[in-house]
């Protein structure tokens, strides 16, 4: 089947900023579309959007350029050509000829990317979660256990607290409806526990709340707290995870942290250390900075063995720097996330590279994102185990939530839950 259109526009974020949108049709008229997501919090290798430089409009955060480069040169090279994804995002990549996507922009790319996907799975009259386990070459597919924000700082909350996301994992939930109402019932305690001692349950930007608390570890105990209004038991029913995001207050060799106090990379990793004994936290997210590589390799062998260890900005979905990692024996996991890449084929070959070298794959969305839920898909699909969407508030969260509860109910006696088996350090 070959591509007779590609079309992009120019949308809104979760943020209220624009994002990309493409649609692409096949010449037997079937059509799909697919939106991409924006973070704030980049790490410095992330392949680049294309966004207009004109601060006339939106800015300078406009995406018409990006957009014309998919209703002009893309276009011109994918119209007749074969929709097969393989195909299709090399045709993009060497289009546009750069590493770092920056000369037709990753936002641009991701969507016809993406779009093109979809558009194949509609015209096969197939979900898209099993288009991608074909991709993928994935056979025994599930449903992932979710890692929800709950509380937020850093980027995400105008520096409410340095760390960025204080999440919730629900652990022996019999499905991912059980599971999620699980986290609801956190995440409702907690509003109300908030409201309690006077403080804001304003929303962040992945829909966590953003108190303004004396330092990260209050929010750690704020969370025992809500779980125990909520009826459940902090490490048995629900476990802890922390995004650290610690590349955005590491200067100079140092994390400045709690209110200006300053600590070297080994009392970074002192006080992750310290927090894992005295709290039921399971995962850790750049716990150290993308380059504080003496840091990393430190944290790994103090904690590798305790907790998942996710790297975010220090592999960015970047199959060659998965690589570097695991030579270096850093980490052992890694947030996916497909913008950051730039195409499917990319971020499939990511997922494949964590599992030959024995990462656990994290599929994630963006701050600023849409109410596409292509990630969902992508996560049963490629069976990853693991889903880190945002809070339970907000649409373009939600999305995401709603098509893995439709996923569910639609797979049935095929869809396994994950629970606890993304994390085998964990005692039944």
């Amino acid at each position: 089947m070959k591509i007779q259109r590609v079309r992009g526009r120019e949308l809104l974020d979760s943020r209220g900023y624009p994002t990309i949108e493409a649609e692409v049709t096949l010449e037997d008229g079937a059509s799909a579309s697919a939106m991409v997501p924006s973070g704030l919090s980049k790490g410095k290798n992330e392949a680049r959007e294309l966004r207009d430089s004109s601060q006339a409009r939106w800015a300078g955060k406009g995406v018409l350029a990006a957009v014309a480069k998919i209703n002009a040169e893309i276009g011109r090279a994918l119209v007749g050509t074969v929709a097969e994804v393989g195909r299709v995002d090399r045709l993009l990549m060497d289009l546009d000829g750069t590493p770092d996507k920056s000369t037709l922009g990753a936002n641009a790319i991701l969507a016809v990317s993406l779009a093109n996907a979809r558009a194949i799975a509609t015209s096969r009259r197939i979900p898209l979660y099993e288009f991608v386990a074909e991709l993928s070459g994935t056979s025994s597919l599930s449903i992932p256990t979710p890692m929800v924000n709950i509380v937020s700082g850093g980027l995400h909350a105008d520096r409410a607290v340095e760390m960025q996301d204080f999440l919730v994992v629900p652990l022996g939930a019999p499905s991912f409806r059980s599971a999620l109402e699980w986290v609801g019932s956190v995440y409702h305690a907690t509003k109300g526990f908030l409201k309690e001692v006077g403080h804001t349950t304003l929303l962040a930007d992945e829909g966590g709340f953003g108190p303004r608390v004396k330092d990260n570890e209050e929010v750690l105990k704020l969370l025992l707290k809500s779980i125990a209004i909520a009826g459940l038991e902090a490490g048995k029913d629900i476990a802890l995870a922390v995004d650290v995001a610690s590349s955005h207050f590491f200067r100079d060799g140092a994390y400045r942290i709690s209110e200006g106090r300053l600590v070297d990379p080994s009392g970074m990793v002192d006080l992750l250390e310290r927090w894992v004994s005295d709290y039921p936290i399971i995962s850790l997210e750049d716990g150290c900075a993308e380059d504080d590589w003496d840091g990393w390799r430190e944290l790994t062998s103090r904690l590798g063995s305790r907790v998942q260890l996710i790297g975010d900005d220090l592999f960015v979905t970047n199959p060659a720097l998965i690589e570097t990692g695991r030579a270096r024996g850093v980490a052992n996991a890694v947030l996916v996330k497909p913008n950051q890449i730039g195409t499917l084929s990319e971020t499939l070959e990511s997922i494949r590279v964590c599992r030959r070298v024995g990462y656990a794959p994290v599929i994630s969305a963006r701050s600023g994102d849409t109410e596409d839920p292509f990630i969902a898909d992508l996560a049963v699909g490629t069976s990853s185990g693991q889903i880190k969407i945002g809070s339970l508030a907000r649409s373009e969260r939600g999305a995401k939530y709603n098509q893995l509860l439709r996923l569910e109910e639609l797979m049935g006696a095929g869809a396994t839950y994950s629970d606890r088996r993304p994390f085998p350090f964990l005692r039944t």
